[in-house]
């Protein structure tokens, strides 16, 4: 779904994958390439441009059979409120249906394939979610699960953005790709700002608790290790008696070493993991608190446990975190494995 600003008009495109070929891959590659099918109509409304869509599509149109909804940046900053209440109380549409957001041209997103010549099923769009732990990346985002976070008081909704990778991979010639390149943040029902890749996957692995990730451990802007952070466990403790979310935020995660680039004893260098992560955190609750954004969630537990507090912080015009909230990040790292690097660890 797009939207023109300047004739106040919406473009819905849609992308039809035809399976015959997604059936051969298990036997090798097809003998022919099949294209996508890419429609797309403009109206002044949502549901006139889908009526328009359905004129032209023999054999007709089902929306349960959607997979993802691709809603560009300028719907997002311009209309995101308006359209998302649609989409929710759409019953054509299932709420288990993938969202993602782009500052790409859609018809042209809708043309990608996937490596090795697969169909489009094999994109960054399709995505599942993992049985286990994703490795440093950002995992799709139901519609189900999106707005039963957006419509909270407090805490922010996120949907990944994808963006098109023209370098990184080459064939004959650059073979472009589909990849989530950060998240579009909402902040009570309306659309903040675009969170940089980085800190997404740093905010996911706080956050949604469902990936781990490489981490850099660095002195003086000298890189000495590369450990990976498992799953965190993290904790917010806030203050009695207070008319907004004040508390301390306690942090404790296993590491595993995977390179050892100098001799840096154990100790320190558990250290170094504990600070790096206060830091980080630490950064991404100032940017948000910089765009009147609860990157942290810290508000959310806080609403139900303080009723009569939070009735009264809503009436006011003010965002309801500032920077003395998050008293103190405390972080507690155990290095469970070594990877044959040795250590005297009674020493």
């Amino acid at each position: 779904m797009d939207y023109e600003e300047e004739k106040e008009e919406y473009t819905v495109y849609l992308q039809g994958i035809n399976f015959a070929n997604v059936a051969k891959l298990e036997g090798g590659k097809p003998t022919e390439d099949i294209p996508n099918f890419v429609a797309h109509a403009s109206a002044e409304t949502l549901n006139l441009a889908v009526r328009e869509l359905y004129k032209v599509s023999e054999p007709p149109l089902y929306f349960g059979h959607v997979s993802t909804l691709v809603l560009s940046q300028p719907l997002v900053e311009n209309k995101s409120r308006e359209v998302l209440e649609e989409i929710g109380r759409n019953r054509s549409l299932r709420p288990t249906l993938h969202v993602v957001t782009t500052e790409e041209d859609i018809e042209e997103i809708f043309n990608m394939e996937a490596l090795f010549n697969y169909p489009a099923i094999y994109t960054v769009l399709f995505r599942e979610k993992k049985g286990g732990l994703a490795q440093d990346e950002l995992v799709p985002t139901s519609l189900m699960n999106f707005l039963r976070v957006y419509y909270e008081p407090m805490g922010v909704a996120k949907i990944p953005s994808v963006k098109i990778d023209q370098d990184s991979w080459i064939a004959d010639k650059k073979f472009p790709v589909l990849y989530f390149n950060g998240y579009s943040a909402f902040q009570q029902q309306q659309f903040i700002k675009n969170l940089p890749l980085q800190q997404s996957v740093y905010l996911n692995w706080l956050v949604e608790r469902k990936i781990s990730i490489n981490q850099r451990v660095e002195e003086n802007g000298e890189l000495l290790a590369v450990v990976k952070l498992a799953k965190p466990k993290v904790k917010i403790k806030y203050d009695k008696d207070t008319s907004m979310p004040i508390g301390t935020m306690e942090i404790s995660t296993s590491v595993e070493l995977l390179e050892k680039l100098s001799d840096i004893p154990v100790e320190k260098l558990r250290k170094l993991v504990e600070e790096d992560i206060k830091a980080n955190v630490e950064a991404i609750y100032m940017e948000g608190i910089s765009s009147n954004l609860d990157l942290l969630n810290v508000g959310e537990n806080w609403f139900r446990q303080h009723p009569k507090q939070f009735r009264k912080l809503m009436d006011s015009e003010e965002f309801y975190l500032d920077k003395e909230a998050l008293k103190e990040v405390k972080v507690d790292v155990q290095i469970l494995h070594y990877n044959t690097y040795q250590y005297d660890l009674k020493g």
